[in-house]
């Protein structure tokens, strides 16, 4: 099973009981499905960035999850034909690589971090390339 993070955003004009039985029938259906939830969380009321549907704001909630994999498409189809979700957002969560990497080997200090790593300081100014506004050369 995997973890996931499933963010709701509602209309801002349905009622609480209305949200709350979405809410409830959602994490439903991933239990039946053979998940567990780990958490659910109320956002509130946001602003959004862009009108959906004419509607300015939203009511927000998050909720983590584990699940299998072919539980989630169940899902994601029960929200589209939901008419008090504006969108929702189906995201896994990857797990550290740190940890990951001490599950699998159980060791390591074999295996260079990038704690580990130091840059020096030769006195030369650096140029941060990942920010630069120049365009890629063009190949032909």
């Amino acid at each position: 099973m995997r973890r996931y993070e499933l963010m709701l955003v509602f209309r801002p004009d349905a009622p609480d009981e209305r949200l709350a039985a979405i809410i409830d029938r959602t994490t439903r259906q991933i239990t039946a499905g053979g998940g567990q939830i780990v958490k659910v969380a109320p956002w509130g009321r946001r602003r959004l960035a862009y009108p959906i549907d004419r509607q300015r704001e939203g009511s927000y909630h998050i909720v983590v999850f584990e699940a299998p994999a072919e539980a989630i498409s169940e899902l994601e189809r029960s929200l589209l034909i939901t008419e008090e979700v504006l969108r929702h957002l189906v995201v896994r969560q990857e797990r550290p690589a740190k940890a990951a990497r001490a599950e699998a080997s159980g060791d390591e200090s074999l295996l260079p971090s990038s704690e580990d790593e130091v840059e020096e300081d030769d006195g030369r100014e650096r140029i941060d390339e990942s920010e630069s506004d120049a365009a890629p050369a063009a190949t032909d």
